[in-house]
């Protein structure tokens, strides 16, 4: 209840709390509540690790360079390596404390794609390989899939549009 006091804006009206509030008391009221954010530990934590795993993923497609690949095969070939990573350490439970840790750090590389899609799908395996795993693994990630799908379409259509000009 001490929460809702501190919103000025709290009227009640017919046992109706009425809640609205012009922008100044919605920052007061957000800035109250929120906690602040050390931008001097997150961002030099997100710099380390996101360049760590950049720098693993190059160190892997290296190798698979010096194994003979080509340079679209190893690229393809590392994505998929640094997706696994991503699920294996999901599954193991360590990807949550490293993006405690890293923050941003960890969400930009291909390995938070892969934690966005394999948390929910740990999540929910009690409900089932279908309604439990198989639907909640795309819960977060659906929406990116879609987005995705729709700009490289939309992308392409326009550059065949170009080249015919």
């Amino acid at each position: 209840m001490q929460a809702h006091n501190r919103a000025a804006t709290a009227k009640t009206t017919r046992g109706v709390i009425d809640m609205r509030m012009n922008r100044n008391e919605y920052k007061r009221l957000s800035e109250g509540l929120s906690a602040p954010s050390p931008s001097a530990k997150n961002v030099p934590a997100a710099f380390l690790v996101g360049g760590a795993l950049c720098a693993l993923a190059e160190g892997i497609k290296t190798l698979w360079l010096r194994g003979g690949l080509t340079e679209s095969a190893a690229s393809s070939l590392t994505s998929v390596c640094m997706i696994a990573l991503g699920v294996l350490l999901t599954g193991l439970g360590l990807f949550a404390s490293l993006a405690r840790f890293a923050g941003a750090g960890t969400l930009v590389p291909i390995t938070g794609f892969a934690n966005s899609m394999a948390s929910p799908a740990l999540e929910f395996r009690t409900e089932g390989l279908i309604t439990g795993t198989a639907v909640k693994m795309f819960s977060i990630a659906g929406p990116v899939l879609v987005f995705g799908i729709t700009a490289s379409v939309a992308y392409g259509a326009v550059l065949v549009l170009l080249s015919m000009i």
